[in-house]
């Protein structure tokens, strides 16, 4: 049988083959960050045929100041889940299981964007932006984890199949997990231990709010790829502990690097798989491989080298609904 057709069942979520559409940003909501048509009409688009066994909805804000970008997708209301609730309808409709990204943009945010204050873990310039954000008090990240929570609330209360806690791409959590941008000397700054206590807050807020039985992913910017960042070993030591923390499945991609390794070749498919190779070795629950990957072959080839659990498959699709279907009934 194919690699890609095998259905992957975890303690709270079963899949029925191992492709995945990774979160990818359209710009396609309401101002106001509710679900629009465009978006109702896109994820149906894409779902159609239920060939992509699990699509992970693009990173949705938590609160304003939280905000990354214009008509980005937002989950910091509850007047945000009546439009929710017909999203996850068409795409279970269509066949597949959907997961909504949860993510707070921290020092990548803009004033211009949220008309709040810029935060981040400490007042350092951005890696990639260069903005200097104020230094988040204890306070502050105790409202930043509850945020979290009540936005986990919120896509379990709109039909979702789960919840993916967005740490990669220098957004908040990774801004917390990089040694470039958190140069904290309290109890969430220092070794890789300090820098994941608000990953261990927010999952442990989330598992409370939503139950035991439901699946909880984590994006994780497994390794910056520049001087002083994180590295492969850092997020060896933080999977073990997201692990013992009830995430269900690890979705790997790049962090203050973004969805690309630097000098990475267009012709290397599935760039970040010494990541998952690595990761595969310290953990039980699966992990996602995402990262330049566009044909089946490539799939079949990455997962039956032990490289990954999953595949994501983002451009590709993005570039051409009908990627998955013909990848599906050419492997039957």
């Amino acid at each position: 049988m194919s690699e890609l057709l095998k259905p992957l069942e975890t303690k709270r979520l079963t899949l029925k083959n191992r492709l995945v559409m990774p979160p990818m940003a359209t710009s396609k909501g309401e101002v106001d960050g509710k679900v629009s048509s465009d978006i109702l009409d896109y994820y149906n688009e894409k779902s159609q045929g239920g060939y992509i066994s699990l699509i992970i909805i693009e990173h949705s804000f938590i609160s304003q100041e939280g905000k990354a970008s214009h008509q980005q997708l937002s989950i910091a209301e509850d007047s945000v889940v009546e439009r929710l609730k017909e999203l996850s309808h068409i795409i279970h409709q269509n066949g597949s299981k959907a997961v909504m990204q949860i993510n707070h943009a921290g020092s990548a945010a803009s004033p211009e964007v949220t008309g709040k204050e810029v935060v981040g873990p400490s007042a350092v310039p951005n890696p990639r932006k260069g903005t200097v954000s104020r230094e988040l008090t204890k306070e502050d990240i105790k409202g930043i984890v509850n945020n979290f929570k009540e936005a986990a609330r919120r896509v379990k209360e709109a039909g979702f199949d789960g919840v993916e806690i967005h740490s990669a791409h220098g957004y908040l959590l990774n801004q917390f997990f990089s040694p470039l941008a958190n140069k904290r000397n309290d109890e969430y700054g220092g070794d890789v231990k300090g820098r994941i206590k608000i990953h261990l807050e927010v999952i442990k807020a989330v598992r409370e709010t939503v139950g035991e039985e439901f699946p909880v992913l984590l994006r994780l910017g497994a390794a910056d790829y520049m001087k002083g960042g994180s590295t492969i070993e850092d997020s060896k030591a933080a999977a073990v502990e997201f692990e013992k923390a009830g995430v269900d499945i690890l979705d790997i991609s790049g962090g203050f690097c973004g969805y690309t390794i630097p000098g990475a070749s267009e012709a290397e498919q599935g760039y970040f798989s010494l990541l998952t190779e690595a990761l595969k070795k310290v953990v039980s629950i699966p992990v996602l491989l995402t990262g330049g990957i566009t044909e089946a072959a490539a799939v079949e080839r990455l997962l039956a080298d032990g490289k990954a659990d999953l595949i994501g498959v983002g451009r590709a699709i993005y570039r051409d609904s009908k990627w998955a279907e013909r990848a599906v009934e050419a492997l039957k």
